[in-house]
This record gives C-alpha cells, sequence and structure tokens, in this order.
C-alpha cells in the first residue's frame, strides 16, 4: 500500500515537472524584464560616458521651464 502512494506521488511530481518544464507563458515576461534591463543598462552606460559632455548643456534652465509649468 505504501509504496503504490510513493508510486502515485512519484508519478504525480514527475508529471507536474513535466507541465511546469513546458510551461512557457512566463518565459515572455522574463523575456521582457530583461530586454527593459538591457535598455536601463545601455541608457546608464550611454549617461555615463556623456557625462562630461552633458556638464555644458542648459538643463538647469529646461529643469526649471518644467517646475515653473507644473507649479
Amino acid at each position: 500500500m505504501i509504496s503504490q502512494r510513493t508510486t502515485l506521488t512519484q508519478r504525480s511530481v514527475r508529471q507536474q515537472a513535466i507541465r511546469l518544464w513546458q510551461e512557457t507563458s512566463g518565459a515572455t515576461a522574463m523575456e521582457y524584464g530583461l530586454i527593459a534591463a538591457l535598455i536601463a543598462v545601455a541608457i546608464l552606460a550611454s549617461l555615463h560616458a556623456l557625462g562630461a559632455t552633458l556638464i555644458g548643456l542648459p538643463l538647469q534652465s529646461i529643469v526649471d521651464a518644467i517646475q515653473g509649468v507644473l507649479s
């Protein structure tokens, strides 16, 4: 009796593992997450590379104009 339960449990676990392995609906979300992370890394790398160049731009006046519109 116990060996039959063990066999059924092992078979059930094996079937669930196979179903989980074949499940692909979560893969798309993971792919989108990885793409978003890579885009973020690319943006950060480009900002770091352009950091010295961006210092001379009138960014503060743009920020002040946006804050003036929002307030």
